[in-house]
Order: C-alpha cells, then sequence, then structure tokens
C-alpha cells in the first residue's frame, strides 16, 4: 500500500482584506465639529465626545416627531451626520408632549434624569435653532406640540387653551 503525502502548496493565498471602516471626505463631516462644539460649549460638557453623543441621541429622537416638508428642510440644513441622525427616524404616529420627549431622551441616556435631560435636550435644540435660523425653527415649532419653544431657547408665547 502506497502512501501520498500531502505536497505543500505552490502559491500562497493572497491575505484578506484588512476591515477598516471607510475614511469620511472632507464635505461629509463638514460641519460636524463645529456643531457639537457648539453643543459643549452650551450644555458645558467637558469633552466633545460627551457632546457628540448627546447631540446624536437628541437628534435622533427629533427625527421621529419632525415630518414632511420640514423634517426634509432640517435634515439639508444640518451637516451631513447630524442630517443622517434626523433622516433616519421613523415618524412616530403622535408626537410627545415636551415633557414626555424630555422624559424619552432620559431613558435612551444611561443615567440620565429627567433633569439632566432637559439640560441635554435644551443644549442641542438651541444650538440646533441657532443653526438653522428662526424661520426653519418657527416651522418646526408649528410642527411640534406646545412646550418645546422652550426647549429650543425661545419663549413660549402661544396662548393655552
Amino acid at each position: 500500500m502506497t502512501v501520498t503525502t500531502p505536497q505543500p502548496r505552490t502559491t500562497i493565498p493572497a491575505p484578506a482584506p484588512s476591515l477598516r471602516p471607510r475614511a469620511r471626505d472632507a464635505a461629509e463631516d463638514a460641519g460636524w465639529p463645529e456643531l457639537t462644539e457648539a453643543v459643549r460649549e452650551a450644555g458645558q460638557y467637558p469633552t466633545r465626545a460627551e457632546a457628540e453623543r448627546i447631540t446624536h441621541v437628541v437628534l435622533s429622537a427629533l427625527g421621529g416627531h419632525i415630518t414632511g416638508d420640514e423634517r426634509v428642510a432640517l435634515a439639508q440644513a444640518l451637516p451631513p451626520e447630524a442630517g443622517r441622525a434626523i433622516a433616519s427616524q421613523i415618524p412616530a404616529a403622535d408626537p410627545l408632549t415636551a415633557r414626555e420627549f424630555v422624559d424619552a431622551v432620559a431613558t435612551r441616556m444611561e443615567g440620565s434624569t429627567p433633569a439632566t435631560a432637559r439640560w441635554d435636550v435644551s443644549s442641542v435644540l438651541s444650538t440646533l435653532s441657532a443653526h438653522i435660523g428662526d424661520p426653519l425653527t418657527t416651522r418646526l415649532l408649528t410642527q411640534l406640540p406646545p412646550g418645546y419653544a422652550l426647549l429650543f431657547g425661545r419663549a413660549d408665547l402661544a396662548p393655552t387653551a
């Protein structure tokens, strides 16, 4: 009985390509560092990373409550990364009241309380308002239930029913 020994390969397979994250180009990042730095300053957060995390959470929560042309206009007025956080959300059937919105944000952030969530939401939304301007902010507020104006850094002058 003849035993054959395996012969060594004569070719070496090419190494698998490394799985590196896709590099972002300058246009894709345009404005995001400035927006999150403005949030960091408004909220007095110790690091930009914390401001980025909070900005993502708040914008994602907001994205579910803005619909139609205002949603498109908002996403286009923001840096691409922030616009994606808005546009990627499924619209809510019924928008939350301002208090419910703050409470919902609190549940999305570990260690958050309603008080700290209100600070976070106000820091992001007031910065957002300054970034997008008064006309678009007004359009957004007409879509949202009463009470959101204060979160956007505006006086809520609407009469109560």
